[in-house]
């Protein structure tokens, strides 16, 4: 029998049993959605993580006070140092050809007022590099003075919505107000540029660092932010900043240096990790449709015992009837498959529809896995079906016995 032939006389098989074909259908392309969802959803995750990181700068190095091997914690969490990062070390790290920008950070939280309206808000000390070091943008003005960063000056940049909700349409550039117990002018505001990964652009209030010193009564430093020249240059930068802060600090090594590619490259290995265990989970799903179909085919095989015998009494050999069940299930899974692509597809298009910031888009890998465990789950529980109907007795099959 051609293979034509076989595949006219399987599709002739599965129109006659139309619920029992559509159930094998709808049970194929649910698991073959749900791998091509998860998937999508879970690389999802990984390029909005990289992308979010992607916006600290190309080639960024994070100085944190505290040696991470030593307190057993996140950088961004450690207590307990032994020395605090100061203006001065800022200085003394960025006195190198390899640093292009050096960026001291102070946060905190203080009360931002306008006569009667009052917000509590991040208040970020900082200097003017600040803006090319994690690239924003500015909307209006101009940032934090190219000055001294030693001296104190009470300036203030505004973020797009903390402007709006202080100053409404007015326009705020010379206007005076109050952070904390001190005063400040408005000499810029932010552009409208959304949440930065770990600070709401919109809702900050920028000041000079020496300023956030006297706000805050403290001299230390939250965090060193330095750019390099060059992707190059990062490792000469990491040890010349080691060894200018050991140097500086009675010979201890009491910091923490965290550079883009580290961090991304964990965050990479962890969310693709966590995309191939929810599309494994959603593939068990092919797995269960697989045995439906091993099930429903062996009820066919009991009732089509008298077209069975028909073929071996005609002298169809075992192989015939074995590939012709095979055809029927490989025709039910590359269906399934098909169908369950066009769902997974709409969905995931939907759940992008609803939340623009996901950048959902399917791995290639993801449509040659579904299509691949979806046919070879079909095919693989349809031998035993197929083996059973080959192996009836025709004379037997003929009596329906």
């Amino acid at each position: 029998m051609k293979t034509r032939d076989a595949t006219r006389f399987a599709f002739d098989a599965l129109r006659g049993y139309r619920t029992r074909t559509l159930l094998m259908l709808l049970a194929m392309s649910i698991g073959v959605a749900s791998v091509l969802v998860l998937t999508s959803l879970g690389e999802a995750a990984r390029r909005y993580v990289t992308g979010e990181f992607s916006s600290l700068g190309t080639n960024l190095i994070i100085v944190l006070p505290g040696k991470s091997e030593t307190s057993g914690g996140s950088p961004s969490l450690l207590g307990g140092t032994t020395r605090d990062l100061t203006l001065n070390d800022a200085l003394a790290v960025s006195r190198s050809a390899l640093i292009n920008h050096m960026a001291p950070l102070i946060i905190g939280s203080a009360p931002v007022s306008v006569k009667n309206l009052q917000r509590d808000v991040m208040v970020v000390g900082s200097t003017s590099s600040l803006l090319d070091v994690r690239q924003w943008r500015l909307g209006k003005g101009r940032f934090l003075p190219e000055t001294d960063i030693t001296r104190a000056r009470f300036v203030t940049v505004l973020g797009s919505t903390l402007k709006q909700e202080l100053f409404g349409a007015k326009n705020a550039l010379g206007e005076w107000v109050r952070i904390g117990d001190r005063r400040f002018r408005v000499i810029g505001i932010m552009a409208a540029q959304g949440r930065s990964f770990d600070i709401d652009v919109e809702n900050v209030a920028f000041v000079p660092v020496a300023a956030a010193q006297m706000l805050f009564n403290t001299q230390s430093l939250f965090r060193i932010l330095l750019d390099t020249r060059s992707r190059e240059s990062i490792p000469r930068a990491i040890a010349f900043i080691k060894h200018t802060l050991r140097e500086r600090h009675q010979g201890e090594e009491d910091v923490t240096l965290i550079t883009q590619d580290a961090v991304l490259a964990t965050f990479d290995k962890i969310l693709r990790a966590l995309t191939l265990t929810v599309a494994g989970i959603a593939a068990i799903s092919l797995a269960v449709a697989g045995i439906l179909i091993m099930n429903v085919m062996l009820v066919a095989v009991s009732q089509r015992t008298t077209e069975i015998g028909l073929l071996k009494a005609l002298g169809v050999p075992q192989r015939q009837i074995i590939r012709l069940f095979m055809t029927e299930a490989a025709l039910l899974s590359g269906m399934g498959a098909g169908l369950g692509l066009l769902v997974g597809q709409t969905v995931s298009s939907v759940i992008g529809y609803f939340y623009p910031a996901l950048p959902l888009g399917t791995p290639w890998w993801a449509f040659l896995a579904a299509i691949g465990v979806a046919l070879g789950t079909g095919l693989l529980f349809s031998l035993l079906p197929a083996r059973r109907a080959a192996q009836l007795d025709p004379v037997q099959a003929l009596a329906r016995r």
